[in-house]
């Protein structure tokens, strides 16, 4: 498994992330398998899914905050 190197701008954000990834998951329907076999065993098409769908809905969300201004 690779280092996780990676630091977060704001510590607090960390733990919001990780449920996001979670709900993301479990619409793709990839929560069962998660929770079984952990995230280490996810192919990358699926790993990609989740990543892909968690950048599209912030994006959603940034747009949307924007427009209400």
């Amino acid at each position: 498994m690779a280092d996780r190197s990676r630091k977060t701008l704001v510590p607090q954000a960390e733990p919001v992330m990780d449920r996001f990834k979670y709900e993301i998951a479990n619409e793709l329907g990839l929560l069962e398998k998660i929770r079984s076999q952990g995230w280490g065993e996810m192919t990358t098409r699926e790993a990609g899914l989740v990543g892909g769908h968690m950048v599209r809905r912030l994006i959603q969300v940034a747009e949307e905050s924007l427009a209400e201004e």
